[in-house]
């Protein structure tokens, strides 16, 4: 692994355990050449993914813009950051299960609006109001109407 802060190629890791849903091995690294220390995360990959966006471009899937939505529809909620990377690894799970190579955002986007559902409702009318591209008041009156209708 090559060190960020020197780009020498040779660093040692000093300390490696794996995080608390075995999904990840977190490990602590050391260059021996500027001493400088950091960590690195390893992750299964079964199969390379790849998005096909609304206006039909392809590109690789990238787990960590799943994240960034997430977060930025929690923000300031109370959700733990560690239920957060369970639920965007059960996604990732779930999309490389699927068997298929190609994905449309509008799938990725259920999702993470199913799991927000189900994690924080502020969340989920924040996710949706981006994600179904809300215009005006009269847009977030509709989708909070469908869902007191789906409760009763």
């Amino acid at each position: 692994m090559r060190c960020p802060f020197c780009g020498h190629e040779d660093t040692q890791v000093k300390d490696s355990r794996p995080t608390e849903d075995n999904t990840v091995i977190r490990r602590r690294r050391y260059c021996p050449d500027c001493t400088a220390r950091f960590t690195t995360f390893e992750r299964i990959q079964l199969r390379e993914l790849t998005v096909i966006k609304a206006n039909g471009q392809r590109a690789p899937f990238d787990r960590d813009k799943v994240m960034r939505s997430m977060m930025i529809a929690l923000r300031k909620r109370p959700v733990e950051p560690e239920r957060v990377e369970r639920v965007v690894n059960g996604i990732v799970r779930r999309l490389e299960s699927m068997g298929e190579p190609e994905i449309p955002t509008s799938v990725i986007g259920e999702m993470i609006m199913e799991v927000l559902a189900g994690l924080d409702s502020v969340a989920y009318v924040r996710f949706a109001s981006v994600y179904k591209n809300f215009r005006e008041a009269k847009d977030f009156e509709e989708f909070i109407g469908g869902l007191r209708g789906e409760r009763d």
